[in-house]
């Protein structure tokens, strides 16, 4: 929240009328009315006598752009048998950000906020319904792919309606017709399951414009003939199946060793800050790791969304948070601040803070071009590997939102 102290507005009214006056007295009136009706440009002097009333100009003042979500709840099956859709959602993270971030709405580049439930796992609590929240809607893609990466599988009783039930309830969804919301539950047994009606659940669901679509692990029939495509239908949604053991091709391309060493100096760039900037600055660097210990193609991937619009740390990075307004950097206390800001004036905060901001934005178009170059490497290794026709979750997730997207006003590239 923008601490920093506006200016006090004054103003002073001459007037050769007395308040009684009823000519005065019209022209305030006048322009109380103007004013409570929001009207900014022209206002009526009210220090003039009625019969030499002249316009005077005012400024309109431009309303704020408010930009807008695309809220994404994903709810997968981490019962026993689930680990290879487990592992193609964390592997593909980056690739459905990345194809988020090219989305726009009147010009305006929306926020993408992602949740993550885990249900049907016997390690969790059966008065919960075998599901957890693992993290509520957020901006941080570095705690989702976290929350990924923390995943495990133990066999359990799947019960999906009761798992909608939870994510309607408990996230803070928008209230804004003009945003998407959409949640995706991903698993492999029947639909009908557990003490919560799917039907009650989408039906809370759509109350609140929120779509629920379906993802069945296995073959299209047969996830039609267990609920899963019925789930979908009720609740307006995209019901798909894919091949959970589908191994997602993580492609190494010559670009891959020089994003990663652009990505290394990028997180150099971050300034953490308060009670949780430590913490989600390690966060960051561990989540490259997660990345890279998968491949540098993956790294690549992660990269790529980094120098991107989607990948906003205002929360904690008091580069973001001041480019976006969030803070007056000479309010911030000493204690909230890093070692190398403590001591510093104001104005060599914003000459830290804009030094970190442009060595940034050269980074990021670094690796933007490089990544261009790299989708056209990954590209035609595809095509020369004939790519297998089996569905992914980046594909079903992609497809379902592009098109309730369009139904809302939405344009990807």
């Amino acid at each position: 929240m923008n601490t920093a102290t506006r200016p006090t507005q004054t103003s002073s009214t001459h007037s050769t009328g007395k308040p009684g006056h009823s000519p005065f007295r019209k022209a305030l009136l006048a322009t109380a009315m103007l004013a409570c009706c929001g009207y900014t440009g022209l206002v009526w002097s009210a220090g003039t006598q009625a019969e030499n009333v002249e316009p005077v100009t005012q400024a309109a003042t431009q309303p704020s752009v408010i930009a807008p979500r695309i809220q994404l709840a994903i709810l997968l099956d981490t019962s026993s048998s689930m680990d290879g859709l487990i592992n193609q959602t964390r592997n593909q993270l980056w690739k459905m950000v990345d194809e988020f971030s090219k989305a726009k709405k009147n010009g305006v580049t929306p926020i993408l906020e992602v949740a993550v439930y885990e249900y049907g796992n016997d390690g969790l609590s059966s008065q919960n319904g075998y599901i957890r929240q693992v993290t509520g809607l957020t901006r941080e893609l570095d705690r989702v792919s976290e929350a990924l990466f923390s995943l495990t599988t133990n066999g359990g009783d799947e019960f999906c309606g009761y798992a909608i039930n939870s994510a309607v309830k408990e996230l803070q969804w928008s209230q804004s017709s003009n945003d998407i919301r959409a949640i995706f539950i991903a698993g492999n047994e029947p639909f009908t399951q557990g003490p919560v009606s799917f039907r009650e659940a989408i039906a809370l669901a759509k109350q609140k414009d929120i779509t629920v679509n379906t993802i069945f692990a296995g073959a299209y029939n047969e996830g039609g003939e267990s609920g899963w495509r019925q789930g979908a239908q009720l609740a307006g949604g995209n019901y798909m199946s894919i091949d959970q053991d589908q191994q997602v091709a993580q492609i190494e391309a010559p670009q891959d060793k020089e994003i990663a060493a652009l990505n290394a100096r990028l997180n150099e760039t971050y300034v953490p800050y308060g009670a949780g900037g430590a913490a989600a600055s390690k966060r960051q660097y561990e989540q490259d790791a997660n990345s890279q210990n998968v491949s540098l193609g993956l790294l690549a991937q992660r990269a790529k969304s980094k120098a991107s619009v989607a990948y906003d740390n205002s929360s904690w990075d008091l580069v973001d948070a001041y480019e976006a307004g969030d803070v007056a950097l000479e309010e911030v206390e000493a204690e909230a601040l890093p070692e190398p800001m403590v001591g510093m004036s104001k104005k060599e905060k914003v000459e830290y803070i804009e030094t970190k901001k442009t060595e940034r934005k050269a980074l990021q178009d670094k690796i933007k071009a490089l990544s261009d170059e790299r989708e056209v490497y990954v590209a035609e290794e595809n095509r020369k590997a004939a790519k297998s026709d089996a569905n992914t979750v980046d594909e079903a997730l992609i497809s379902a939102i592009r098109k309730q997207g369009e139904q809302k006003a939405f344009e990807f590239k």
